[in-house]
């Protein structure tokens, strides 16, 4: 059995469950409809379909059965939520279906399938796959990035700093948008997860998350920073200063870029906002 505390092997074990969970989400889009979710503040929060349960507990199934011991945030209450631990650390944080409303159902810009390991507070390792693009990718804390296509061999995940997409999340200000065209870039939406490895899509540049003032950035669109960092990405909070490593530290902004002049475009964009 891997060890609970090596974040490698804990990539090693999840990253099959997360390609069989993008599988399942890909072969149901398009064919499910949203069944919301009571008690939500938001349609976007309350979206749900089947596509996000079925995807979850083929994460579960293979989390729990090497690690049955870990605390767990997840994202939906699937069967299997109830056999872990509450509370506590390492914990792992799942979204089986990031961006389930705008980016899933209505087909506006990337979704994704995300999963990370918390130990001390922060992400020690992470895996976001975009199933949509086929794009897979991982790293471990201290020890790189590594990025794959669907039935490739990972590789070291490598920046795309010629692109001049940006992902920028859905609830961007048009003015912000308007201020990275006016400096050359081509923004697109896309969900949390996505925006988080931005950097490491083909065409892609970078990526600009503005989260509502109220709750921040959430865990689950944190976990895909710790990949773009690790791939060499400059990763900064709305001061320009970097993205705190810590999962709940306040945050209403992340920018993801390849180079740091790329930074400080997304940065003045997002101030013109």
């Amino acid at each position: 059995m891997p060890s609970p505390l090596d974040p490698a092997a804990f990539v090693s074990v999840l990253s099959p469950a997360v390609r069989q969970a993008a599988a399942i989400a890909r072969a149901l889009e398009g064919t499910v409809p949203n069944r919301p979710k009571d008690g939500e503040p938001t349609a976007t929060k309350a979206a749900l379909t089947i596509a996000d349960t079925a995807s979850q507990e083929a994460l579960l199934v293979p989390l729990f059965e090497h690690y049955p011991f870990v605390g767990l945030d997840a994202e939906e209450d699937t069967p299997s939520v109830r056999r872990f631990p509450q509370g506590g650390e390492p914990f792992v944080v799942i979204d089986p279906l990031d961006g389930t409303l705008r980016s899933y159902l209505d087909a506006r810009g990337p979704y994704a399938v995300i999963v990370g390991l918390v130990r001390g507070g922060r992400v020690d390792a992470g895996l976001v796959a975009l199933p949509r693009e086929g794009l897979f990718f991982d790293a471990v804390r201290g020890r790189g990035a590594h990025a794959s296509r669907a039935g490739g061999i990972p590789r070291p995940a490598a920046l795309h700093p010629g692109g001049r997409r940006v992902i920028v999340s859905h609830e961007m200000p048009a003015r912000v948008c308007a201020a990275l065209v006016e400096r050359g870039y081509e923004p697109v939406r896309g969900a949390g997860g996505a925006i988080a490895v931005a950097p490491l899509v083909p065409g892609v540049c970078a990526g600009l998350r503005l989260a509502p003032a109220a709750g921040g950035i959430s865990r689950r669109g944190r976990i895909g920073a710790l990949i773009s960092q690790e791939a060499g990405a400059v990763v900064l909070g709305e001061d320009g200063k970097p993205f705190p490593a810590e999962l709940d530290a306040p945050a209403r902004a992340l920018v993801l870029a390849s180079t740091p002049a790329q930074a400080r475009d997304l940065l003045d964009a997002l101030a013109a906002g």
